[in-house]
C-alpha cells in the first residue's frame, strides 16, 4: 500500500452532476460504478489533455482524482463551465487519503487497471513504502500521468488512452476538444504513440527523446512518467512512430542514450 500524497480529490455533487461531468470529460461517465476507477482526460478546445482524472461514484456523488499540481487548474476550469447548473464541487483532498494497491486485495478497493487499484479512505495509514513501486507498476502497465510540465501537450490518442477506449469515449456526447479528437480517431493515425523505455541515465517527466535522424526540428519525442528501480530509471514517454528502431538519446545528449521497449 503506497500513500498517494501527490494527488487531490474533488467530490462533485447534485442534481445535474452526471450531465455536468459528461460535457467535460471525455470518457462516458454515465458508465462510472462504485467498484472501479474511470479512466478519463480533460481537454482544452484543441483536443490536448489538460489533466487525466481517475473518475469513481459513491452513492449519487462522483469523485475525481486528479495530481495535486492540477488541482487549481481543473478546480478553476470545472467552476468556470458549471454555469447555472445544480452542482456542487468541493476540495477532499486534506480530509480523505489515497492509498495504491499493487497486487493487494481490499473490500474497498476501485481497480484501476490489471493488478492496480485505488483504496481511498479518511484513515491515515502510515508507510514508508518507497513511492517509486507504485510509479514502476504504472509503467509496466503503461498507465500514463499527465503533470504540470506536459499539461496540454498531448491528444490522448498519443497516451495510447484511445486503445479499446479506456479512457475516450467514441460515442457519447459533445466535450471539449471532441471534433479533434474524433477526427483523429477516424480520419487519421497519429504519428507518435506511447512506450516503456530504461535508461541507466537520471530521467525527468518533461525530458525530451531525440535521433540523429529526425525529420523535424522538434524533438522526436518527451518523457512523461518516470520511476527509479536500483540504478535504473524506467519511464513511459511519447515517441516519433518512425523512429522507433533508431538510437535515441535524452535531451539530444549524445552520450545518454535510452533503450525503447518492444511489447
Amino acid at each position: 500500500m503506497k500513500f498517494l500524497l501527490s494527488r487531490a480529490l474533488i467530490k462533485v455533487t447534485g442534481s445535474d452532476s452526471e450531465n455536468f461531468l459528461q460535457s467535460q470529460f471525455s470518457n462516458n461517465i454515465a458508465k462510472v460504478s462504485p467498484e472501479a476507477i474511470q479512466v478519463n482526460t480533460y481537454c482544452q478546445h484543441q483536443g490536448k489533455i489538460i489533466s487525466i482524472i481517475w473518475v469513481f461514484k459513491r452513492k449519487d456523488n462522483f469523485y475525481l482524482s486528479i495530481p495535486e499540481n492540477l488541482k487549481e487548474i481543473v478546480l478553476s476550469r470545472l467552476k468556470m463551465f458549471k454555469l447555472m447548473s445544480k452542482v456542487e464541487i468541493v476540495d477532499l483532498s486534506s480530509s480523505e487519503y489515497q492509498y495504491g494497491l499493487i497486487d493487494e486485495k481490499n473490500e474497498n478497493e476501485l481497480v484501476i487497471r490489471n493488478n492496480l487499484s485505488i483504496l481511498i479512505t479518511n484513515e491515515f495509514f502510515a508507510n514508508n513504502e518507497d513511492i517509486n513501486l507504485w510509479e514502476e507498476a504504472c509503467i509496466n502497465n503503461t498507465l500514463p500521468e499527465i503533470y504540470i510540465q506536459t499539461s496540454e501537450k498531448f491528444t490522448p490518442q498519443l497516451l495510447n488512452l484511445d486503445i479499446d477506449e479506456f479512457g475516450v469515449s467514441f460515442s457519447k456526447g459533445c466535450y471539449p476538444g471532441q471534433e479533434v479528437i474524433a477526427r483523429m480517431h477516424y480520419l487519421g493515425k497519429p504519428k507518435r504513440k506511447l512506450f516503456r523505455f530504461t535508461s541507466k541515465f537520471e530521467v525527468f517527466v518533461g525530458d525530451s527523446l531525440d535521433v540523429e535522424k529526425s525529420e523535424s526540428l522538434k524533438s522526436s519525442g518527451q518523457v512523461i512518467r518516470v520511476a527509479k528501480k536500483g540504478s535504473e530509471f524506467h519511464f513511459l514517454g511519447v515517441f516519433d512512430l518512425r523512429h522507433i528502431k533508431d538510437q535515441i538519446f535524452l535531451n539530444n545528449d549524445k552520450n545518454k542514450s535510452v533503450t525503447i521497449i518492444h511489447d
